[in-house]
């Protein structure tokens, strides 16, 4: 197995990969995923390698994921917050990651709330030559790379190729980076995608972009369901509402927009009769009864817990393509 993804340092965006990049980290994923099953899960491929884990803005699954997936491969992981860090009494971003790179870390997982600071750290490192790699956790409205393809390696594992298929990408997409990087690694896999959002909630310059990069828009999420327009959508990926991002009325109320865009029960007995095999995706936090209902999130054909658990093997794969070097294989 190749140890790294040829010249690669850092993960920053999923287009700094090609299809042959995407499908090398899935497959590696599905190696760590048997990993994940054993009773002792540890592997040797990351000894002696340190990771920190740094996030300006709050998660769950993501910190997790990336400190469980470190520590299974034996790696050392450290986690430092914002709050946790000289940032907190005004140290600039640019001091406190190259102060961390030049204690000789192998890899900096980042999240910030700025779109683009993975960039710049990336090459504010690559400048003073530590070689640490820089991974994109999520920045600001921009993109998340593992978690496009952790969703792509979920879906996979369930219908077999996404090459063909049709996704729907349904909410917030103005403020959704999940939304972003999705939309390249689809398209790398050979996937259908509709983009269904209210106009409030569509990106400006969405009309452009879907000529370009070859998706469909729609403000009508009955329609997409019903297939008026184009085969009836293979998988559905709710996205969160992201009220934090929000200054302003993107929608009157929470009832209007689940009307309108909501995964209701409803909806989910429309989905399920139209696409019998069809999956239902969500990144998490769930804003239950808003963008999904309890019914639709908890469904037979709902994915939500399948995605967490792939997020420990993708970013396994991850970790082990940009760090890995030598002996040492995932079985």
């Amino acid at each position: 197995m190749t140890r790294r993804l040829p010249g690669a340092r850092h993960l920053l965006s999923v287009a700094d990969l090609d299809a042959a990049g995407v499908r090398e980290l899935l497959d590696t994923a599905a190696e760590m995923h048997l990993v994940q099953r054993r009773d002792v899960k540890k592997i040797p491929t990351l000894r002696g390698r340190t990771v920190i884990n740094l996030f300006f803005e709050d998660s769950t699954r993501t910190r997790s994921s990336f400190e469980i997936a470190g520590k299974w491969m034996s790696a050392d992981t450290i986690n430092i917050t914002g709050k946790g860090s000289s940032t907190s009494k005004g140290e600039s971003l640019r001091d406190t990651t190259m102060t961390i790179a030049s204690m000789g870390v192998d890899a900096i997982v980042m999240r910030h709330h700025a779109s683009g600071a993975a960039h710049q750290v990336a090459r504010w490192l690559d400048e003073l030559g530590t070689g640490t790699s820089v991974i994109n956790a999520g920045d600001g409205t921009h993109e998340h790379p593992t978690q496009a393809l952790l969703d792509a390696y979920t879906v996979e594992q369930r219908l077999g190729s996404l090459a063909g298929r049709h996704v729907a990408i349904v909410g917030d997409v103005t403020h959704s980076r999940v939304f972003r990087s999705n939309l390249v690694s689809l398209r790398l896999l050979g996937a259908r995608v509709t983009v269904v959002a209210p106009p409030t909630l569509m990106p400006s310059g969405a009309r452009a972009w879907a000529e370009r990069d070859g998706f469909t828009l729609s403000h009508d999420l009955d329609a997409v369901l019903a297939g008026t327009h184009a085969p009836v959508p293979d998988v559905l990926m709710m996205l969160r509402v992201q009220h934090e991002r929000m200054s302003g009325g993107y929608f009157p109320t929470p009832r209007e927009y689940t009307v309108g865009y909501g995964l209701t029960r409803d909806r989910l007995a429309t989905f399920t009769a139209a696409s019998p095999e069809g999956v239902i995706c969500h990144p998490g936090p769930m804003n239950r009864g808003l963008e999904i209902a309890a019914d639709a999130a908890d469904a037979a054909s709902s994915l939500v817990l399948d995605q967490v658990s792939a997020g420990v093997a993708v970013r396994m794969s991850v970790l082990y393509h940009l760090l890995a070097s030598g002996e040492g294989a995932a079985a």
